[in-house]
């Protein structure tokens, strides 16, 4: 089974920490879409014969579009992959979700929502620059209930500057209020090129502590945790059951394929990604070329990232993995690392699964760095 990205990349305006690639200009949208197409047939061996278990509608802002727009992909889609009953996620804004467009996304087979509430203080989202209200993100909940969409994601957002921990822990509160079935929260990175990013270049951003971010990750993970909710990957919490099946299949190391601007694609052998302008992606597609660059993962490069993706989950790394399908042995070839890292209780090792404790969660990059295979 295989996952499908499809980039959309639109959005009304940008929001001021936001690093991925997206256009504020919306007279590309029926061009891209044909393109997005064309694409969809030109791709449509790379999988091989392997059905769909996942498509996933993401930005920029999916929500942006219409829904001849949505009905013109899925028929492409169902037109050149094998599908077995796919989770198809919609990513969108709340100020984009009115009552006829989440009945029409129904109806053209969207069964999951990840919601951009980020946050439901006013002064933080507008801190933020994002374009909707508190109001507009739990009457977003509402509607999408009404329309009968049963698995809702929302994202949020911690270690922003002016959202101390009372606040925050509010957040948290009217999340589980609402009743998703899934949250994403994340710390608030500051890219170099966003609008964020050249405020700290100037030093006129507050950027917040490392301190207190770890402070906000452990009531996120106190609050949810008391709330039902399984950290199943570090950034991640759902109710039983709700797991997002497409971010799994990248911490799985499935086979993936990425479609339009900027999108990523993964065959256990090599990765792709196409160029990150719209008008470039357009031309060269309309031309019957794919615009991308092709990377040849190495043997190191392949260990690498199962041991950085799999340690963020709760299902942990396979050590037997490792060294059956990659010929690394770990405990071997890192053994000083290894037991540091159980000494000071950073990891757990039983069974040969290599899981992060509590603490040696808040250290997840660091901790798969020091146990990265060298070239």
């Amino acid at each position: 089974m295989a996952g499908l990205y499809i980039h959309i990349p639109f959005c009304k305006q940008a929001c001021y920490y936001c690093d991925f690639h997206f256009s504020t200009s919306l007279d590309l949208q029926d061009a891209l879409v044909n393109a997005l197409c064309i694409e969809l047939e030109m791709q449509k061996n790379y999988l091989g014969s392997e059905p769909l278990d996942t498509i996933y509608f993401g930005g920029g802002t999916p929500s942006l579009l219409a829904k001849h727009h949505f009905e013109k992909l899925v028929n492409a889609i169902h037109k050149n992959f094998p599908a077995h009953e796919p989770e198809v996620t919609l990513e969108a804004n709340p100020d984009d979700l009115s009552k006829e467009n989440l009945v029409g996304l129904k109806d053209i087979g969207i069964n999951r929502l990840s919601i951009g509430i980020q946050s439901f203080d006013d002064a933080i989202l507008t801190f933020l620059h994002r374009a909707h209200s508190a109001v507009d993100a739990i009457r977003s909940l509402e509607l999408a209930r009404q329309a009968g969409f049963d698995n809702i994601s929302i994202d949020l957002i911690y270690a922003i500057p002016g959202q101390d921990d009372h606040v925050w822990k509010k957040n948290i509160g009217k999340a589980i209020a609402i009743a998703p079935e899934h949250i994403s929260a994340y710390s608030l990175t500051i890219e170099e090129k966003t609008v964020f990013g050249h405020q700290r270049k100037k030093g006129i951003f507050p950027v917040e502590t490392e301190e207190a971010a770890a402070n906000q990750m452990q009531i996120l993970m106190d609050e949810l945790g008391n709330a039902g909710f399984d950290q199943y990957e570090i950034s991640n919490f759902s109710k039983p059951g709700f797991y997002s099946r497409h971010n799994s299949s990248y911490w799985q190391q499935k086979k993936y394929l990425g479609i339009g601007p900027s999108a990523h694609s993964y065959n256990g052998l090599t990765r792709q990604s196409n160029i990150n302008n719209n008008p470039l992606y357009i031309q060269s597609i309309t031309q019957g070329k794919i615009p991308c660059q092709l990377e040849v993962l190495t043997r190191a490069n392949k260990i690498n990232e199962y041991l950085f993706t799999t340690l963020r989950t709760s299902w942990g790394c396979n050590l037997n993995y490792l060294q059956a399908q990659l010929g690394y042995d770990l405990v071997k070839e890192n053994h000083e690392s290894l037991a540091l890292l159980l000494k000071y209780e950073y990891i757990s090792l039983k069974n040969d699964i290599m899981k992060l404790t509590q603490t040696g969660k808040f250290l997840a990059d660091k901790i798969a760095s020091d146990l990265f295979a060298k070239e």
